[in-house]
């Protein structure tokens, strides 16, 4: 199994040193949280967590924009891997999503991964001049649009939300860039099992994983993908502390366990404590896996 430190919110003045710590502790990868703005009023619901909580949470915390903080992250690390986690995907243009996953492929030697993800708020698409209530065909055609455009050849595409004639890219990765499919509603499910390289799970105690994990495995069985032994399943058990823990989840299919080895809604968290966070977890669980 190997383990992704989940960056949590805030906090992206120690994002350098936390990454090169996490990479000489012997993590796998580091995600990024991603948030456009804040919308004063919304009718929206948070899926993975008390709504008011976290919406009190983002608007008292500074949210990087991913692929900034990626880039960062790449310039002073060697090995280890990043993704957001996750990306709200189908607000942004499908082909400058699409150059800038290219451009760091190439910078960072392909180290870059793509969560993605539906986001919950309508004001993510309202502001944006998009329709909400389109935000899954959007969100397929956005990823028809990524993986044809970094193939490198001329590739064109004509759906009902984007349509443009034949173009190149250049450069695009040596290798394909994995899509994470993040959420854990019945769409979010049917579009990992279907079109991605992977599943992302969000702020789960295990039982809940499990739950969910099964309706994934059937429907990657229904999908025909359910043989790819590449297919990652990115776990999030926020009860998890111990090789026993892990262990569990590993055993019923998770390549890949999210921590934060601090309270991740806290703001004010000094560096120290976050490097003894990760370096506890990693003598703990981490280098025992």
């Amino acid at each position: 199994m190997r383990f992704t430190l989940n960056l949590g919110m805030g906090g992206s003045e120690h994002y350098l040193a936390v990454a090169q710590a996490a990479e000489a502790a012997g993590y796998a990868s580091i995600a990024l949280s991603d948030s456009l703005f804040f919308p004063k009023h919304t009718d929206s619901t948070y899926p993975y967590a008390n709504t008011e909580q976290v919406r009190d949470a983002i608007a008292a915390t500074a949210f990087i924009e991913p692929f900034v903080g990626m880039s960062c992250i790449a310039a002073v690390t060697r090995r280890i891997r990043f993704y957001p986690s996750v990306l709200k995907v189908p607000v942004r243009q499908p082909l400058l999503l699409a150059k800038s996953l290219s451009s760091l492929a190439a910078m960072s030697n392909d180290r870059v991964t793509l969560g993605a993800g539906i986001s919950p708020w309508r004001e993510d698409f309202s502001y944006n001049g998009l329709d909400f209530d389109k935000r899954g065909k959007l969100m397929d055609e956005c990823i028809a649009i990524l993986r044809g455009a970094l193939t490198g050849e001329f590739f064109e595409f004509h759906g009902e939300n984007y349509d443009f004639g034949p173009m190149k890219m250049s450069p695009v990765p040596k290798k394909p860039i994995p899509i994470l499919i993040g959420g854990h509603a019945r769409p979010a499910l049917v579009r990992a099992a279907r079109l991605g390289d992977g599943w992302l799970a969000a702020n789960t105690d295990f039982e809940t994983f499990k739950g969910l994990l099964n309706q994934l495995n059937a429907l990657r069985k229904e999908y025909g993908t359910d043989k790819r032994a590449d297919f990652e399943i990115h776990g999030f058990d926020v009860n998890a502390k111990t090789v026993a823990d892990f262990k569990r989840m590993e055993d019923i299919g998770a390549t890949d366990c999210l921590v934060t080895p601090w309270n991740m809604y806290a703001a004010d968290l000094d560096l120290q404590a976050k490097i003894d966070g990760i370096n506890r977890l990693a003598d703990q669980v981490v280098s025992k896996m």
